[in-house]
């Protein structure tokens, strides 16, 4: 199964960008979704997740700079970016489950049943 990210590159700070993961192996709205990032030097982090049922969550770092979303039409999750700060570049993961946690819990997942290859994100000015 694949997972496509895309959308990553060189922003600067302050600035947006919109990451994108599609796969035509499922339906998105049908598998609990999560952005994952890993820094470099340091393990992986739940960025953003959205559950099977819709509900959205965060990590508190953010303050509320990211959006989770995804389009039912086009199969396709979303992480918009807003206010990038220089600690936000990472490589990005889009991640699934099968599982019906909440968006909470998805949020502290470390295994999902799919991964993408992840799109990198560098802030530079």
């Amino acid at each position: 199964v694949q997972l496509v990210e895309s959308g990553g590159g060189l922003v600067q700070p302050g600035g947006s960008l919109r990451l994108s993961c599609t796969t035509s192996e499922f339906i998105i709205n049908n598998y609990g979704m999560s952005w994952v990032r890993q820094r470099p030097g340091q393990e992986r982090e739940g960025v953003a997740s959205i559950s099977k049922r819709g509900v959205a969550a965060y990590a508190t770092s953010l303050r509320g700079r990211f959006v989770i979303s995804r389009d039912a039409a086009k199969n396709t999750l979303y992480l918009q970016m807003n206010n990038v700060i220089p600690e936000d570049m990472a490589m990005y993961y889009c991640a699934a489950t099968t599982s019906d946690d909440s968006a909470y819990y998805l949020l502290q997942r470390t295994e999902y049943n799919y991964w993408g290859r992840g799109t990198q994100v560098t802030v530079s000015s």
